[in-house]
């Protein structure tokens, strides 16, 4: 092998890892997103045991589907950053068998790159849905928060 194409197959495999480092960021964030999804949803739970009222109790279990919608949303995402990383590990391993066999992989390295840079792209949609559903909690439950009585 020449130089200047052990030079472009180097270049080539590490390509990916400019992919790697932002997954690993995004996989990061969610599974930060997820303990603390998990984290609120004990706490309605442990406060729902103690709860009687109907009324109150539907607000509650309300609130503990919403954790839960978002707790999917966010373990699909985190699913879907797993299958990029694989693929741009893969797409690394695959330029590199490739350039070894001659060439006979033929565009493998480029469909596993297009896998793993689309499951980023739906894993990055999932985690705005999830943002959006955060939101939503949290709004809902500035809304219906306890007021002080006034003195009578």
């Amino acid at each position: 092998m020449d130089p200047a194409n052990n030079h472009a197959v180097l270049a080539a495999m590490l390509a990916p890892a400019f992919f790697l480092t932002a997954t690993a960021s995004l996989l990061l964030s969610a599974n930060n997103r997820l303990a603390r999804i998990i984290d609120r949803a004990r706490t309605l739970l442990r406060e729902l045991a103690e709860i009687e009222e109907p009324g109150e109790r539907a607000l509650y279990e309300r609130r503990i589907a919403l954790q839960r919608r978002r707790s999917l949303n966010i373990l699909r995402a985190g699913q879907l950053l797993y299958v990029a990383i694989s693929c741009f590990v893969g797409t690394s391993l695959a330029v590199s068998v490739d350039t070894f066999t001659g060439h006979r992989l033929g565009s493998l390295p480029i469909w596993l790159a297009s896998a793993g840079v689309l499951a980023m792209f739906a894993a990055s949609i999932l985690l705005a849905r999830e943002s959006t559903l955060a939101v939503t909690a949290i709004n809902e439950e500035m809304d219906h928060r306890p007021r002080p009585r006034s003195p009578g």
